[in-house]
């Protein structure tokens, strides 16, 4: 049996900063303050570029192995399933009981990620069955950054855009589209890979702002932001049904 460091690669070095990520994320959870909550789905951004540039550097350097590609599944796991969750839980709780019902919702994302992964792994498919997990991971991160900043806008409590049922649904509906195979996007699935490179880099970048100081959070700002990512929420929800009709007219033909 060889030794870890003799087997690891540089994109494996590379999935574990992301997976890094995922637990200070998770820690960031477990705190619970707005702040901290930011922090961690600006770090599961992080992560996005992670698991892209991972997967390019195997096929770049001819490293591709199994040894990567386990990793890269467990990691997944964590940063778009587990830390998703968790953060989404303490971000929308109400401290009253419909927080079981949150609950519920949570777990189901995580485990639609988990078992979407585990699938992958044994699957000889070449195209994308089901939604990828780093999809369903970033709408969590532009749902939450839609409401943390129109909370700065108005300087509200009050989160405009959910409630404990509707993104129990959300989270729900999240972990069956991960594990459907109602839902296909094509052999190679570039659009795929065009949500990412057009939308993911804008989740740090307003994460960023984000934590700054609140002199940048102001109203007119702080409400552009927020639409923007509600509209990027409607845009991979439209991304997301486009699969079922893909699936259908393949079926047709």
């Amino acid at each position: 049996m060889s030794k870890i460091l003799k087997i690891l690669k540089l994109k494996d070095y590379v999935t574990l900063i992301g997976t890094t990520c995922g637990l200070i994320a998770l820690l960031c959870a477990t705190l619970g303050s707005l702040g901290f909550l930011s922090l961690g789905f600006f770090l599961c951004s992080i992560t996005l570029g992670t698991d892209l540039l991972d997967g390019y550097l195997a096929r770049k350097m001819g490293t591709v192995n199994e040894m990567g590609k386990q990793l890269d599944s467990l990691s997944d796991s964590l940063t778009f399933g587990i830390a998703p969750s968790a953060l989404t839980f303490q971000a929308f709780k109400t401290g009253g009981p419909f927080d079981i019902i949150l609950g519920i919702g949570c777990i189901c994302f995580a485990l639609g990620a988990i078992l979407r992964l585990a699938r992958f792994n044994i699957s000889e498919s070449s195209g994308y069955t089901e939604v990828p997990t780093p999809l369903s991971g970033l709408f969590l991160i532009n749902f939450f950054f839609a409401n943390y900043f129109y909370v700065y806008a108005l300087n509200s409590t009050i989160v405009p855009f959910s409630s404990t049922i509707m993104i129990t649904i959300l989270m729900i509906l999240f972990g069956w589209f991960n594990i459907t195979t109602y839902i296909n996007y094509g052999e190679k699935g570039k659009n795929i890979y065009i949500i990412f490179l057009v939308f993911a880099p804008f989740c740090p970048i307003f994460g960023i702002i984000g934590l700054l100081n609140s002199v940048w959070q102001i109203m007119i700002l702080s409400l552009v932001i927020s639409i923007f990512f509600i509209v990027v929420c409607l845009i991979e929800i439209a991304f997301i049904l486009s699969g079922f009709y893909i699936k259908i007219k393949g079926k047709k033909k």
